[in-house]
């Protein structure tokens, strides 16, 4: 069993880590949504080729592991000459932290964009030409009834792929970033409590997991009120 002064550390050089697991998964979630949204409406659309590259994007991404995307980046495309030679790009990707934000917002972005893909595709078409027999413009046909009917329909994918995220900033140590696993890998190999460790960081992830969770149920609850 650990004794309370080792539990103090540990907990202790955790929550160092924590901070930076909250960077990376939230603000890989946000980009991941800012591409999610444009990528679905490209595929529901009409034009080919449009359609077409939002197919390649989500069959690229989600058909290659998020680690070898991560390693692209950061060993591959990071070392690029033209990479070298802007400061934009080597800010962005010569930064573990950067780096594994950008690989998470891409490979969720992909996944996210086909729970949106399914939302939209599953609002009745009766609904919409109701929308536009009564006037709206196309622009308030996609606020007051697409959008909102996409997202609740969305919602229950949208909230796993947001956990998935989170789990997904554990791969950022493959790359030297310390976040929450690589603080974990750190202590375990200070103070030799594997098992304690380990069981501490996945109690933090859940808790990290069940308060996004909570939020996005929350969002669903307020969605199906308004619209009963």
């Amino acid at each position: 069993m650990m004794d309370w002064a080792l539990f103090e550390t540990t907990i202790t050089g955790l929550l160092k880590g924590l901070y930076t697991t909250l960077q990376i998964g939230l603000l890989g979630n946000v980009l991941a949504l800012s591409l999610a949204l444009p990528l679905a409406l490209m595929r529901v659309s009409g034009h080919r080729l449009l359609k077409g590259f939002s197919f390649c994007y989500s069959t690229a991404f989600r058909g290659t592991p998020l680690l070898v995307q991560l390693f692209l980046l950061y060993y591959g495309v990071g070392t690029l000459p033209f990479v070298r030679d802007s400061a934009f790009l080597w800010w962005l990707l010569s930064d573990g932290v950067n780096c594994a934000i950008l690989a998470i917002g891409l490979n969720s972005g992909a996944y996210m964009s086909e729970a949106f893909r399914g939302g939209f595709q599953s609002v009745p078409k009766g609904q919409l030409e109701a929308a536009r027999a009564i006037g709206m413009s196309p622009r308030l046909v996609f606020q007051r009834v697409l959008f909102p009917l996409a997202l609740r329909q969305a919602l229950p994918a949208y909230s796993n792929e947001i956990v998935l995220a989170i789990k997904g900033t554990s791969l950022a140590s493959t790359i030297a970033v310390m976040e929450l696993t690589g603080h974990a890998k750190r202590l375990m190999n200070q103070n030799y409590a594997i098992i304690e460790t380990f069981v501490l960081a996945g109690l933090l992830y859940l808790l990290i997991n069940f308060t996004l969770l909570g939020l996005v149920h929350m969002l669903e609850r307020r969605l199906n009120i308004r619209s009963n």
